[in-house]
């Protein structure tokens, strides 16, 4: 799964914040210009239709305002045209003493123009904040790139939802290397919101990646980040940025020859989950400090080995989900909700069920960024019998 914002939660707010986006759709087609075409028939029907003493053609002028808020440029400009015309035509049809005057006619003209202007003005915002999305992308892209199905031998789902409903990515980060001795995973969420703890997170993935896959040791893997987390507040303290940053991590091995266990390297991050389909159970927490601070108790963190048969699902989140509360301050019973996925251990699964316990839990206010990672290992291909 492509680790980005759920689409039902950002589709909606792109439509309403982005200007010039069309707001009303029917499936795929655009029927953003069927409200100001009904408010000018209503109108148009309305002003035929009333007395001389009161009439209501003056409320054309909506018409273009609403095109320029739902249309684009040359759907706003044709209902200008109609509004004005269709003053025009009404006021005419009256006798002289009901006649609006040209004090009204100007208004609708220039209510037209404005809308107009208005429209063109949304378009330019609209491809400004359309730029600045790709970039946005871009940057997420580098830091949290797609995991491909099937990496390392592990069947993999993954989600990142940010507390900004508008921003791409933070400080969260997760990955899966495939490696010639087993697949690694690395989940963390650096200290601190902001580009700053993007940066972070991008110089701990980078070094990830190149040390999960040349190094046979998970503990050097481990060292790898540490030193990468300490260069990398060495070059920010030379830019002149005195706030030092530390990440909150997990790193998994997964041996390419032993299938009953796994690697785990914790820094002081929140255990993973092992599901099975009787049981949920947590995997040691983090006893050592975050990446970036190891000198201050002489060394990193053990590499432990932790039982994980072949049919488990091995569950990674930071702390968007384990420290989710509701209205009244309480926090997530992710657990109770784990132990009700019953058979169903796919990472898929795992993953919607803890995506939609946190944003229930929560009812949609996240307070912190939140990764969730699921990976399991996948079944060994059975033999051709053709052999």
């Amino acid at each position: 799964m492509d680790p980005t914002l759920t689409p039902r939660r950002t589709t909606w707010l792109r439509r309403v914040l982005i200007p010039g986006e069309p707001a009303l759709r029917i499936g795929r087609l655009n029927v953003s210009w069927v409200l100001p075409a009904a408010l000018l028939a209503a109108i148009a029907i309305g002003d035929w239709n009333s007395s001389g003493d009161f009439r209501i053609i003056t409320w054309i002028v909506l018409v273009p305002g609403i095109a320029a808020a739902l249309c684009g440029v040359a759907a706003t400009l044709i209902f200008g045209v109609l509004s004005v015309v269709t003053y025009v035509v009404l006021d005419n049809a009256w006798e002289y003493s009901y006649q609006k005057g040209p004090a009204d006619f100007l208004l609708v003209v220039a209510g037209a123009a404005l809308a107009v202007l208005a429209s063109w003005l949304s378009g330019r915002a609209r491809g400004h904040i359309r730029r600045v999305v790709n970039a946005a992308d871009a940057i997420r892209l580098t830091v949290l790139r797609p995991i491909p199905p099937g990496a390392g031998g592990l069947d993999t789902a993954s989600l990142y939802l940010t507390a900004d409903i508008e921003t791409r990515v933070g400080g969260d980060f997760f990955d899966v290397q495939p490696s010639p001795h087993g697949a690694r995973v690395l989940l963390g969420d650096v200290q601190g919101k902001g580009t700053g703890a993007v940066d972070a997170a991008a110089a701990l993935l980078s070094a990830f990646r190149e040390a999960a896959y040349y190094e046979s040791d998970l503990a050097v893997v481990a060292e790898r980040l540490e030193s990468r987390m300490r260069r990398h507040n060495g070059y920010m303290a030379e830019l002149g940025q005195r706030d030092e940053r530390f990440a909150t991590a997990v790193l998994v091995g997964f041996p390419a020859t032993v299938t009953d266990c796994v690697e785990l390297v914790n820094f002081g991050h929140g255990g993973p989950l092992a599901l099975t389909p009787s049981d949920v159970r947590s995997l040691p927490e983090g006893t050592g400090v975050p990446l970036g601070l190891a000198g201050l108790i002489g060394g990193l963190p053990p590499v432990l080995r932790v039982p994980f048969g072949t049919g488990e699902t091995l569950l990674l989140v930071t702390d968007g989900v384990t420290e989710a509360r509701d209205g009244n301050g309480a926090f997530l019973p992710l657990a109770e909700h784990l132990r009700r996925v019953g058979d169903d251990l796919a990472p898929q699964s795992v993953v919607t069920r803890v995506e939609v316990a946190v944003l229930a839990h929560t009812r949609g206010r996240l307070a912190d960024d939140t990764a969730i990672l699921a990976v399991r290992r996948m079944p060994p291909c059975p033999a051709d019998p053709a052999r």
